[in-house]
């Protein structure tokens, strides 16, 4: 019986269809920049913090659901003791009108934001960003990889005081950003431009974190025409299967 010897290696080329546009990459923060907004940002033993009061107003005012049956018991209880009064619940921390919280109310409000002045007027932006937070830590490129181009997009017609700044959290802070709002899971925050509260952070962030550059946004602009961009990949393929006699002596 003999031995089937080993074949090489073959290789092929794959064609991959790409953009003719450079990518944007994210603002380079450093880590210890990173960490000190994140103080910011957070519950702090020393400093009272931005988010913090959120997190309390809901810990302490807004009832987690617990079920329909469960509802209905309470509205019987409330019913039964009708004839003691409860104190009025207090409004809502002034900073939570200045605060959007997730990755989809956050990107729809870019996409209003980079739309030109006869689209806007159709769908007006709720706020007009000037941070943005990103856990990138706890998720997928493919979740977070449209903020740069979207953020640079909706900055481009401002002026450089007032470009919206992207953090991206390379370590993972999304535990400690959903227990300091008091929201079972936090991916993204976007906090509005002179948001009550937010002044030491906005100093430090504009002091810190560059705009995101997009060269290709100004390029467009020129009209000239750009060719497709197509990549040439080498990949491995394997082995051929022997084949198999049909018939047998």
């Amino acid at each position: 019986m003999t031995t089937p010897t080993s074949q090489p290696t073959r290789k092929r080329v794959v064609h991959q269809l790409d953009t003719p546009f450079s990518t944007v990459s994210w603002p380079a923060v450093s880590p210890e920049d990173q960490d000190t907004t994140l103080e910011l940002l957070c519950e702090n033993t020393d400093t009272p913090s931005l988010l913090s009061p959120l997190g309390q107003y809901r810990q302490t005012h807004v009832k987690r659901s617990k079920g329909k049956r469960a509802a209905r018991k309470e509205k019987d209880d409330k019913k039964a003791a009708s004839t003691t009064e409860e104190p009025p619940v207090p409004p809502m921390p002034e900073i939570d009108a200045s605060i959007d919280v997730g990755l989809n109310s956050i990107t729809r409000n870019l996409q209003a934001l980079s739309q030109s002045d006869e689209e806007a007027a159709q769908g007006k932006p709720e706020r007009q960003y000037l941070m943005i937070f990103v856990a990138r830590g706890n998720q997928a490129s493919t979740f977070n990889c449209h903020f740069p181009q979207m953020v640079a997009a909706a900055s481009k017609s401002l002026p450089s005081s007032d470009k919206i700044r992207l953090v991206g959290f390379s370590n993972p802070c999304s535990d400690r950003l959903s227990a300091c709002l008091g929201v079972p899971r936090v991916s993204s925050i976007a906090i509005a431009k002179d948001a009550p509260g937010a002044g030491a952070l906005q100093e430090f962030v504009l002091k810190s974190v560059p705009p995101a550059e997009a060269a290709w946004l100004d390029a467009s602009r020129d009209a000239q025409h750009l060719t497709t961009k197509i990549n040439a990949i080498e990949t491995t393929v394997g082995p051929k299967r022997p084949k198999m006699n049909e018939t047998t002596s």
